[in-house]
């Protein structure tokens, strides 16, 4: 995002927000956690809606909005800090690059408070800082409100649809995911553990100076949806579920699944199944447009799983009532997918604030509950679909699902896709002025495909 339009893209961004609020906005960037020891920390990452507005990673930093204009508030290096981390930015060097109109050091931010909204950040060190500052409780459980809610609101109007120089970086956070599965699936023939495909597969983002955008999962136990264990050994029959997704230098992310067959060849049932997931994936994607209530698009996924594991016959009964009973949630049971930004679930720190529109709220049905996003999709918005099917040993064991469902799912079938453990399919859906552009097309999903990405 470093051009000579970078200043004045986050200028843009500034003069956009002071149109939708008549108050002052302070965001922390957040500052590191130590692991066990002060000096020993984890990897930092700044706070999103920092970045949105500064556009760098800077630690232990506020900036103050009001009117367009930008405040910046950090500390100049202790000159003991060249030792241990090299000559840094002075205060003054950083304003000039991110086109702040004043830049002051942190002790002065006291004396900038007045009616200033704020978002919390997740680290304890810095909402503490906020509720001290501010004399207010700010804590990322609580729920926003006041000009906390209206500043949330505000900046989710902005960042739900993507700037030119977002999706700039966007396109480099999908090139290098793509390229890293491709990495992860060559790797696999060879590969013993779980572990190695993993580091494969992350080797590439971090060749690119990027990071992973979340805990990358890489599984035989493609049913537990956030595994992130990798130390299982890979088997011929297996299936190996991988999540990975990269993070640009300044936040932007990627998030793709594949799965695919460790042997290089899906067997008879898991090619069933995965081309019924295939299946429920494309007829998403080709649905997406302007205008269109992402939640439809869950539905229409739902709708076409039960279609297709009603022609297996392992569900029995007509797709749309299955549906309507959230039968196929015993398989699928997430969202369709979600928001995809500077946060791998954009903007879930603000709760169903940001993927809600307003008035709805989440459903109470199997399922549907799990739905992250329910708004009209709008051109500029950056979408994950995933489908999936799992077989869940808590849910498909349950004796009261057992009972409840007994006519409606021919157990004794289902037992033939034992094979099937988890399948997911993702990519990353912009919609555009017309219809939509898949990000992530170059990492093919075809089932012959991701075989020869995996024996080629």
């Amino acid at each position: 995002m470093h051009t000579s339009t970078f200043p004045e893209t986050l200028r843009h961004r500034r003069q956009k927000l002071a149109t939708l609020i008549n108050f002052p906005a302070i965001l922390w960037s957040g500052s590191s956690s130590p692991r066990n020891f002060l000096a020993n920390t984890f990897p930092f990452r700044a706070n999103s809606h920092f970045l949105y507005f500064a556009g760098i990673p800077l630690q232990n930093a506020a900036i103050r909005l009001e009117s367009g204009n930008l405040q910046l508030f950090i500390d100049d290096p202790h000159p003991s800090s060249a030792l241990w981390h090299g000559e840094m930015p002075t205060r003054e060097e950083i304003a000039a690059t991110i086109g702040a109109d004043d830049a002051r050091p942190m002790a002065e931010l006291k004396d900038y408070l007045e009616n200033a909204a704020t978002l919390p950040v997740q680290d304890a060190a810095t909402w503490t800082q906020q509720t001290q500052l501010l004399d207010r409780w700010v804590l990322p459980k609580n729920q926003l409100a006041g000009i906390d809610l209206e500043l949330a609101k505000a900046i989710v109007s902005l960042r739900l649809t993507h700037d030119a120089a977002a999706l700039v970086e966007l396109r480099k956070a999908a090139a290098v995911s793509v390229e890293a599965h491709k990495a992860g699936m060559a790797a696999t023939p060879q590969a013993k553990l779980e572990a190695e495909v993993r580091a494969a597969m992350e080797a590439v983002i971090m060749s690119q100076n990027m990071t992973t955008a979340y805990t990358s999962i890489v599984t035989v136990h493609g049913e537990v949806l956030h595994n992130g264990h990798y130390y299982n050994s890979l088997q011929p029959g297996d299936l190996l579920l991988a999540d990975v997704g990269a993070e640009t230098e300044t936040g932007w992310a990627a998030d793709i699944t594949r799965t695919f067959p460790v042997s290089g060849k899906f067997s008879s049932t898991q090619r069933d199944i995965y081309d019924i997931v295939l299946a429920a994936h494309d007829a998403c994607i080709e649905n997406i447009a302007p205008g269109v209530e992402y939640a439809e698009i869950h539905l229409l996924a739902a709708t076409v799983i039960a279609e297709g594991l009603v022609d297996l016959g392992i569900l029995q009964g007509k797709p749309e009532d299955l549906v309507k009973m959230d039968l196929h949630a015993l398989f699928f049971p997430h969202g369709i997918g979600h928001l995809l930004g500077l946060d791998v679930h954009d903007m879930e720190d603000l709760g169903d604030v940001a993927g809600y529109d307003e008035g709805r709220s989440r459903s109470s049905r199997f399922g549907l509950s799990y739905l992250r996003l329910n708004r009209p999709l709008r051109p500029g918005m950056l979408v994950t679909i995933e489908p999936g099917f799992y077989q869940v040993p808590a849910i498909l064991n349950d004796p009261k699902t057992r009972s409840q469902y007994q006519y409606l799912v021919n157990w004794e079938r289902l037992e033939q896709f034992a094979d099937v453990r988890g399948i997911r399919i993702e990519d990353n859906v912009l919609v555009t002025e017309t219809d939509r552009e898949v990000l992530t097309a170059d990492l093919p999903n075809q089932a012959s495909a991701v075989e020869n990405l995996v024996v080629s």
